[in-house]
């Protein structure tokens, strides 16, 4: 992936916030970028408050990030996310006339079936087709577990917060819209264990790193001892430069001798 190009996660909703129900999407999306070479560059978790969701989106939208975001388009009132994206883009929202034939399909499916009404003009069959209102020039997003769709615009997929539904549909988008970044200029990273050193005796060796090399960033990942195992540090480069990447592993090793450590190799 260009090195300028980043990837997001919005995931909406107060029950994730609260703790009623537990955040499922941040490790699979992770999963899913790392399957094709890519990987995410930041997340956050933002309640079912339109006024909250509109920041959100005005920043995501002007920082150009590719944004996958999980949550709040159904049929109830909590839902705000079509309403804060439209408000975000100061663009209205319009039924979108596929997803209103895909809404309207599976609704006479369910009214064969007993389970709704095949008359469109119902309350009830109102609300499942204001899940169509979507900005002004958003694409749809096919859902294959139900035929509710997502949209799609200005690089930010959204999709609904269960996971049987939003992650086939961030799997399609990433396949459709951005199969061209995938397996490109990949990041690696090479990563030392470290005992008996602490993490400011190697600090100076991390920031002359990073000065030197401005592809290639540090990072420290410190334990604390537990059942009566040592704390140690994983300590290691990540970056898209191979040859840098190798000469900044090469420096970082013997800085650590040179202060007193010593290590073993974890090359990731």
């Amino acid at each position: 992936m260009p090195s300028q190009v980043k990837i997001g996660l919005i995931v909406v909703g107060d029950e994730i916030l609260s703790g009623r129900r537990k955040d499922a999407h941040l490790e699979k999306v992770i999963a899913l970028l790392n399957e094709r070479g890519l990987s995410l560059s930041w997340a956050h978790f933002v309640p079912d408050d339109l006024d909250s969701l509109v920041k959100e989106y005005q920043q995501s939208f002007a920082s150009g990030d590719i944004v996958f975001s999980s949550g709040g388009i159904g049929s109830t009132p909590d839902d705000k996310t079509r309403d804060a994206a439209g408000l975000a883009l100061g663009l209205p929202l319009h039924l979108h006339p596929e997803a209103a034939a895909l809404i309207t399909e599976r609704t006479q499916r369910m009214a064969t079936e007993g389970s709704a009404s095949a008359d469109m003009g119902t309350p009830e069959n109102q609300r499942r087709l204001a899940m169509g209102l979507f900005p002004e020039g958003s694409e749809i997003v096919p859902n294959p577990f139900n035929q509710i769709p997502g949209f799609f615009i200005k690089n930010h997929t959204f999709v609904p917060g269960f996971p049987e539904m939003a992650w086939p549909m961030i799997e399609w988008t990433l396949d459709t819209r951005y199969k061209h970044l995938h397996h490109i200029e990949e990041e690696q990273s090479y990563s030392v264990i470290i005992h008996t050193l602490p993490e400011s005796r190697i600090t100076p060796a991390l920031e002359f790193i990073e000065n030197k090399w401005p592809g290639i960033r540090t990072f420290s990942l410190p334990t604390v001892s537990r059942e009566g195992k040592p704390a140690f540090i994983d300590l290691g480069v990540k970056g898209k430069n191979t040859a840098d990447l190798k000469e900044a592993y090469d420096y970082l090793r013997g800085a650590i001798l040179r202060v007193g450590g010593h290590f073993m190799d974890k090359p990731e």
